[in-house]
Formats: structure tokens, C-alpha cells, sequence
């Protein structure tokens, strides 16, 4: 005869192998859109193998990130994920020798792309008001970016109208917004506490330093 026990410690292990798919599966999948968005940007300029060569060192060097701050450093997950696919990226382009800028607009909208389903995931699983100004967050800077690239070359300031005014402007933004939020003390997952403004700071500064130089200016 089997107990009450029984059942509950059934269905609690049905329910935590129901979420270790769940989970697996909204990785396949963020990792399957990551990569079509990076070739969708970058098809005209490079072939399959390539494209999706560099991209999967991105996605590996996210994951490996993720895997050692949960086990190591769990305050850092953010940094370290940003941080692992920042190396894949640099692995990627020079082994395939692709151009910096062109491709890091691509890395850009795509690692966007990525974090939007994770989002969305946190969102639907464990509903909160961070989760959810998370969410909207990461569709609003996809949004700009989107409509920037369709009309930066409009801009009369940017006058060589080069490619990566898209995605470093919002890559600025992003990490100038962090910036902003950390130094209003706000308690957020994803921060690494007070080195949060200086690192998101610096990054920020560096994104539009890079905006300016494309632009042309003197």
C-alpha cells in the first residue's frame, strides 16, 4: 500500500523533472533565436560556417560564464555571462578574421534577443515587479535598437553614416542605465554591488567614445 508520503514526494519529483526540462528547453530555444538573429545581421557579409562558427563561441562562452559564477560567484552571474561571451566573441572574429564593429552590432541585438526570452521566462515563472520591469527593460532597448538602425544614417551629427552606431549607442545606454540604477541603490539581481557603477560606468563611456570616432568628428 503506498502512503500519502508517497504521492507528494512523486509529484515533487515529477514537478522539479518538469522544470529541469522546461528549463532545458528555454535554453535550446533562446540559444536557437541568438543564433538566427547573429546570422540575419551578418548573412550578407559572411558564410553560414562562419557565422555560425563565432556565434557559438558567444554561446559558449556565456554559458561557461553562467556555470562558474553559479558555482563560484553567484552575485556576479551577470558580469560573468557578459564577460564569457565578450571572450567568445574575440575568439570568434579573429580565428574567422570578421570585422569588429559590423559584427559587434550583430552580437548586440542578438545577446538582446537572448536575454528578452530569458526574461520572458523569469517573468512567466516567478512573476515580480523586477522580473517584469526586466522584461520590459530589455524589449525597450531592443525597440531603440531597431529604430536607430533604420534611421541613424538620417542623423545630420553622424556624418560618415558607418555601420555600429546601432549597437554601441544602445550597448552605451544599457550599461549607462545599469550605472544609474546602481548609484540609486536600488537592490537588483543582476548588480555586483558598488564596483556595479564604476564597471557599467566605464563600459558606457567607452560604447559612446566609440560613437563619436565612427561619427567622423574631429
Amino acid at each position: 500500500m503506498v502512503s500519502k508520503n508517497s504521492y507528494g514526494d512523486k509529484e515533487f519529483i515529477y514537478g522539479n523533472i518538469l522544470f529541469v526540462i522546461i528549463d532545458i528547453l528555454i535554453t535550446l530555444f533562446s540559444a536557437l533565436f541568438f543564433l538566427y538573429i547573429y546570422w540575419s545581421r551578418l548573412k550578407e557579409d559572411y558564410t553560414q560556417n562562419q557565422i555560425f562558427t563565432s556565434g557559438i563561441y558567444i554561446l559558449i562562452g556565456i554559458g561557461a560564464g553562467r556555470i562558474l559564477a553559479n558555482n563560484f560567484f553567484d552575485a556576479w552571474w551577470f558580469w560573468a555571462a557578459f564577460a564569457g561571451g565578450l571572450i567568445g566573441f574575440i575568439i570568434g572574429i579573429s580565428r574567422i578574421h570578421m570585422k569588429i564593429i559590423e559584427t559587434l552590432e550583430a552580437y548586440v541585438i542578438s545577446v538582446l534577443a537572448l536575454y528578452l526570452i530569458v526574461a520572458l521566462s523569469a517573468l512567466i515563472k516567478t512573476y515580480s515587479p523586477e522580473t517584469l520591469v526586466l522584461f520590459l527593460g530589455i524589449a525597450l532597448f531592443i525597440g531603440l535598437f531597431l529604430f536607430l538602425d533604420r534611421h541613424y544614417k538620417k542623423f545630420t551629427w553622424y556624418k560618415s553614416g558607418k555601420v555600429g552606431f546601432s549597437g554601441l549607442t544602445v550597448m552605451g545606454l544599457f550599461f549607462l542605465t545599469r550605472s544609474v540604477v546602481a548609484m540609486s541603490g536600488l537592490s537588483v539581481l543582476s548588480f555586483a554591488g558598488d564596483l556595479e557603477v564604476v564597471i557599467s560606468g566605464i563600459i558606457a563611456f567607452l560604447s559612446f567614445m566609440a560613437v563619436y570616432n565612427l561619427s567622423g568628428k574631429t
